[in-house]
């Protein structure tokens, strides 16, 4: 019960209207079901409908196989009633042949704002069919799919308008989120792309490629989204935030000059972190928890995931954060190939020992077109896409069997919560005996399952079988 948005939506929602485009909007983040999109469209009548992923949300990036599903469910609620269907997203841009059989007309690859706009702009007001002439397009001509070329990325991202938020219900967000929290959390995103190399990540959108905007243009929409919502906090959405050098400096400075006084999260890597010794001007700028991408307690999973980044460096960039008063998370990722059960309780010893706030776990999920997709390839059977982002399948063979993995989230889980309330500190109350007494007793059953769980698994990938041949 964390909503954010769908910020990437709001943007191509604004580019359109400053373009003198109508424009209205379904905001599925809340919606019940897909089906409730079929209300709109009777409203509203458009002639085209979009359906637009927030390539912001990281959750977008994972493919499920629910959204795939309801993306679908859209398509053909939009075609019932003869309306031209446009799809942007990542699942989209990777199986485009799948959507356009699907019933879409066409399929956006790339960043989507300016094609889009450009789309619509040739089917509402000048009808002359040269699709092939739009870049980062895909749709059926004469019984064939064509592709257009790539569209090169917006480098001024100082130029898009703000989001569209007037097309959504702010204040329902703001419901569930005091209801879930106890305060409300809006999303700003500042860049585009992210060029480091992990290789199980996936960049159908920006590639690995990196814009950013400018410290002032950002405050900007801080003072506008504060002085028109009133939110307490914000989330800094971007894959990596303030990686240009000097940009946090000047973004300090800017909110500083400004006043604003709200606190934020951002996601970041220890590596940076640490080069650009950023720890002050963080905490100066009203951060109040940065997420990095452990992923692994053993540097030779951190090698292999071609991570850039050492056990060392997590450590130190941990307490460092720690010393300015800013709440550190962790993304943890269990089952890459190699991965053995002693690695497995390396990662375990770094949470104990490091003892961040916050912890995500999940496990090595191969994504299209990277190189651990590559990789596993071969191995992969029917099922490639999570159903949804609780689904935790190791979708190849792994050191373990699924089985294991889902048990492994559970006692990882229940561990960090006992040390959390045992030793970070937090004020005990009946509420936290309570949570204490329940994940002590729950973890001595996922440990015993756990251990249960733990037959190797015959087929296994080996860490020197994921190194692809020439």
């Amino acid at each position: 019960m964390q909503p954010y948005p769908p910020l990437g939506t709001l943007y191509a929602a604004s580019v359109l209207r400053n373009a003198g485009i109508s424009v209205s909007l379904f905001d599925s983040m809340l919606a019940e079901s897909e089906f409730e999109m079929e209300g709109y469209i009777r409203k509203y009548s458009p002639r085209i409908v979009a359906i637009y992923d927030d390539s912001f949300n990281y959750l977008t990036k994972m493919c499920l196989e629910r959204m795939r599903i309801a993306a679908f469910r859209m398509i053909e609620i939009a075609k019932r009633k003869k309306c031209i269907v446009v799809v942007s997203s990542s699942d989209s841009a990777d199986h485009a042949v799948e959507y356009l059989s699907r019933g879409a007309d066409f399929v956006i690859k790339g960043e989507g704002e300016i094609t889009l706009l450009e789309l619509c702009t040739n089917i509402l007001r000048s009808p002359d069919d040269k699709f092939r002439e739009i870049d980062g397009l895909s749709f059926i001509e004469d019984g064939r799919v064509v592709d257009t070329i790539a569209r090169k990325p917006i480098k001024d991202l100082d130029s898009l308008p703000l989001p569209a938020w007037d097309l959504i219900d702010v204040e329902n967000y703001r419901k569930h989120w005091f209801s879930a929290n106890g305060y409300f959390s809006m999303n700003i995103v500042t860049t585009r792309g992210c060029p480091f190399g992990c290789n199980w990540c996936a960049k159908p959108i920006y590639g690995r490629g990196y814009n950013v905007r400018s410290p002032k243009h950002v405050v900007e929409e801080m003072l506008f989204l504060k002085i028109h919502y009133n939110p307490d906090h914000i989330w800094f959405c971007d894959d990596i935030f303030g990686l240009r050098p000097g940009w946090l400096s000047e973004f300090q400075r800017e909110v500083e000059h400004s006043g604003l006084k709200v606190r934020y999260k951002c996601l970041s890597r220890p590596d940076l972190l640490i080069k650009e010794n950023s720890f002050s001007m963080l905490a100066g700028s009203g951060c109040e928890t940065v997420w990095m991408g452990a992923e692994s307690g053993e540097q030779k999973i951190l090698d292999a995931m071609d991570k850039g980044t050492t056990i060392e460096q997590i450590r130190s960039a941990t307490k460092t954060l720690r010393e300015q008063g800013i709440r550190i998370g962790y993304f943890l990722q269990f089952g890459y190939p190699g991965e053995s059960y002693n690695d497995i309780l390396k990662t375990f010893n770094l949470v104990k020992e490091e003892m961040p706030d916050e912890i995500g776990m999940s496990v090595s999920y191969p994504l299209p077109n990277t190189k651990f997709y590559k990789i596993v390839e071969q191995t992969l059977g029917k099922k490639r896409n999570w159903r949804d982002s609780n689904d935790l399948a190791l979708l190849f063979p792994g050191e373990f069997k699924p089985r294991f993995y889902k048990t492994l989230h559970k006692v990882l889980h229940r561990l960090h919560r006992i040390l959390r309330i045992t030793k970070g500190g937090e004020r005990i109350t009946p509420r936290t005996v309570a949570v204490l007494i329940y994940s002590s007793i729950t973890l001595v059953v996922y440990h015993v399952l756990l251990q249960l769980a733990r037959l190797p698994n015959p087929n296994r990938l080996t860490l020197s079988e994921r190194i692809p041949t020439t």
